[in-house]
């Protein structure tokens, strides 16, 4: 069972195990730390201590109407020694910024192609962009158009799109744009949805040029263990060891 927990700066997050090696998850936007319902334990059953983080103005975590990248950063911060980081979307771009201060030994982006943005849009139009898409994550509307997610799933993600901050999301993307990834210098792994609306067959080729491990899970949606947990597990499996 996951436990909710206050950590380091009143960081807000859930736990899982009790393993000498530490996994942190990081979920993506509109997300929150009960994305992970299914991977923390999962992980927790393979010897990890396993921490998922509520970034600002998500899950349980305080609205950061003024945020910046530092601040999301800020979030996946002094917790430990961290053996796996994993950052889904928005989290995988946190996780890549943090690296020179979190300094894990593995890490792992979901669904992200690692490259500077464009220059975000008025505030005003990010604005309403959110806000819409925070109204259309309602329990009712998932179930009936991810259909290969379970009640879970749609749940938990209904849940976090309810308690989403539209300010700080803004705040973030009107501070943010970004960087393209380098040469990792540490095992990376990119995990990509087959077909990704994100991360393209170029890029894949472009990451793995650049030392990245790359690899897909055929079917999967841009959250990938939604509706494919055995496969996205198998291939966090097959990489690890």
């Amino acid at each position: 069972m996951a436990a909710r927990c206050a950590g380091a700066g009143m960081c807000v997050m859930l736990a899982w195990g009790s393993g000498d090696r530490l996994a942190l998850l990081v979920h993506g936007m509109l997300g929150a730390a009960t994305q992970y319902h299914q991977v923390g334990p999962a992980l927790a059953a393979r010897g990890y201590r396993v921490l998922a983080v509520d970034l600002p103005g998500h899950g349980d975590a305080d609205p950061c109407p003024n945020a910046t990248m530092d601040d999301f950063v800020t979030t996946v911060l002094g917790h430990g020694d961290v053996h796996l980081a994993i950052g889904h979307s928005l989290g995988a771009i946190v996780l890549h910024d943090a690296l020179p201060r979190l300094q894990p030994r593995r890490a792992v982006y979901v669904d992200v192609p690692l490259t500077a943005g464009r220059p975000s849009p008025p505030a005003e139009q990010l604005r309403r962009h959110f806000t819409a898409a925070r109204a259309t994550r309602t329990e009712s509307h998932l179930r009936a158009t991810r259909t290969t997610w379970s009640p879970e799933d749609c749940r938990v993600e209904a849940d976090a799109a309810a308690r989403f901050d539209v300010e700080t999301a803004v705040a973030l993307e009107r501070s943010y744009v970004g960087k393209d990834a380098e040469p990792p210098t540490l095992p990376s792994l990119v995990i990509r949805a087959d077909p990704s609306r994100y991360v393209s067959a170029e890029r894949s080729q472009e990451l793995e040029e650049m030392g990245f491990c790359v690899r897909s899970v055929v079917g999967a949606g841009h959250c990938v263990w939604y509706g494919r947990v055995d496969e996205f597990l198998g291939v966090l499996d097959e990489w690890l060891s």
